[in-house]
C-alpha cells in the first residue's frame, strides 16, 4: 500500500505541475488581451476627439503634437482654444491616458493624410507598438496595434 500511495502522489503532483503551468500560460495570454483592450478603447477615443475637432489645420496638428508630447494649452478654461491648442492638448491628455493602461515602453504616431479634392475626407491612421514577454519564450515580443479611420473636414461631407 505504501507504493501504491506513493504512485498515486506522483501522479497527482505532475498534474498539479500542469494545472500551474496552464495558469501561468493563462496570465500571459490575458495580459496580451488587456492590452490589445486598452490600445483599441485609446484609439477610438482619439479618433472621436479629432472628429471633434476636425478642420485641416487641427488634424495636421494631431500628427505634429503626436510627434512629441503635446502641450496643455488649458483648453477648459472658459477662454476656449484654437483648433491646433486643442488638437495639441488632446494628444497630451491622450498619451497620458495611454501610458497609465499601457507598458511603460509603448509609443504612439499618428498619421493624418489631407483630403484630395472634390473629396473632404481625411484619413487618420493611429499606431501603438509595446513590448510584452512572448507565450512560447521569455524574449520580449513586439506588439502593434494599427487602426484607420476617414474624418470628414468640412460640412457638408
Amino acid at each position: 500500500t505504501l507504493l501504491e500511495a506513493l504512485l498515486g502522489f506522483l501522479i497527482l503532483a505532475i498534474g498539479m505541475l500542469g494545472i500551474a503551468s496552464l495558469q501561468a500560460l493563462s496570465l500571459k495570454a490575458g495580459k496580451t488581451s488587456i492590452y490589445n483592450s486598452v490600445a483599441m478603447m485609446k484609439v477610438d477615443e482619439l479618433f472621436e476627439s479629432m472628429r471633434a475637432n476636425s478642420t485641416a489645420t487641427a488634424l495636421a496638428e494631431y500628427q505634429t503634437a503626436s510627434a512629441g508630447d503635446g502641450a496643455d494649452n488649458g483648453c477648459t478654461t472658459a477662454a476656449g482654444c484654437s483648433g491646433t491648442e486643442l488638437a495639441q492638448e488632446d494628444i497630451l491628455w491622450w498619451k497620458t491616458n495611454l501610458k497609465a493602461g499601457m507598458p511603460d515602453a509603448a509609443t504612439a504616431t499618428v498619421a493624418v493624410t489631407a483630403p484630395v479634392p472634390p473629396s473632404k475626407m481625411a484619413i487618420a491612421t493611429v499606431t501603438i507598438t509595446w513590448e510584452e514577454r512572448s507565450k512560447d519564450s521569455e524574449v520580449a515580443a513586439e506588439k502593434t496595434y494599427i487602426a484607420t479611420t476617414n474624418i470628414c473636414t468640412e460640412n457638408p461631407c
